[in-house]
């Protein structure tokens, strides 16, 4: 099982109340998620380290599947262990890495015959996540580029690369403070579970997702839905193409959760009341 912290709704019967995942990002951690969960009083929300990351430092995958049947098993046992309902009703919501490891969970490992009691899904909330790349020269150039990483993960001191990690274009709405604080705080990460992960789930080791999230579709008649950060142009690009329901955060980058943490909740509330299951809350 992966580290987790879950946080119960305010109200009575929480074990009636729909279950919120919240899957972080590459380098990041359970706890990126307070100044969202923070927001909604009303759910059970339930945030887990992925592997190699946080307090899941220690354990390992080999494998997309592998990671999904990790996050599966975590979900089981915050079912088992908070009393909540056998079928209650699970919206996943990840952030880049996170949104992958989402998809990839609902799309790719769900149908399989993996022996572990099946989750009542009823949404996805994709904050900044690629759906695949659509050849093979592409994903030869990225397995090159995620080794590269990789290498330097495992090799070289940790801040260094962060540092450059961090300047990539993706990052480019960050400014020189953003950016050391991202790289204070990353820092406890360890180089060499890093390094393992990163090749795990390297966008080259992903297939092309987008077919089968567009074809998703709910037991309530709920969409996935992507949101994305107005300063995030290659993302807001892919959403634009993507055929799905989105919204675009303004003054947000790719971090959107991160950076604009009130719009990101509100939006996230506004879906989980369409839901059809979930109370209407009000932001404070």
């Amino acid at each position: 099982m992966l580290n987790s912290q879950f946080t119960p709704t305010l109200e009575v019967h929480r074990e009636e109340k729909p279950l919120v995942v919240f899957l972080h990002g590459f380098l990041g951690a359970a706890d990126d998620w307070n100044t969202v969960i923070e927001r909604l009083p009303n759910h059970n929300k339930l945030c887990i380290d992925l592997p190699g990351h946080g307090q899941s430092q220690s354990i390992q995958s080999t494998s997309f599947s592998g990671v999904c049947r990790l996050i599966h098993l975590t979900i089981l046992e915050c079912i088992e262990t908070q009393n909540l309902s056998a079928t209650v009703p699970i919206c996943l919501v990840g952030y880049s890495l996170g949104a992958r490891l989402s998809m990839y969970f609902l799309c790719e490992y769900e149908g399989t015959d993996n022996q572990l009691v099946p989750l009542t899904m009823a949404g996805i909330v994709i904050e900044g996540g690629n759906f695949g790349l659509g050849s093979e020269h592409a994903r030869q150039d990225r397995l090159a580029n995620d080794l590269a990483w990789a290498n330097r993960f495992e090799n070289d001191d940790i801040a260094e690369v962060l540092g450059d990690w961090y300047q990539q274009p993706v990052f480019s709405s960050l400014n020189h403070e953003q950016r050391q604080d991202l790289i204070a705080k990353r820092s406890v990460n360890l180089g060499d579970k890093l390094s393992h992960m990163l090749m795990t789930t390297s966008l080259a080791r992903q297939p092309n997702l987008l077919p089968k999230i567009q074809q998703l579709r709910f037991g309530n008649g709920n969409r996935p839905l992507y949101i994305v950060g107005e300063r995030d142009t290659k993302f807001t690009a892919l959403a634009q193409d993507s055929n799905l329901d989105f919204k675009v955060i303004a003054g947000a980058g790719h971090n959107v959760h991160k950076e604009q943490p009130k719009a990101f909740a509100s939006v996230l509330l506004s879906y989980l009341e369409q839901m059809g299951v979930n109370p209407k809350e009000k932001l404070e």
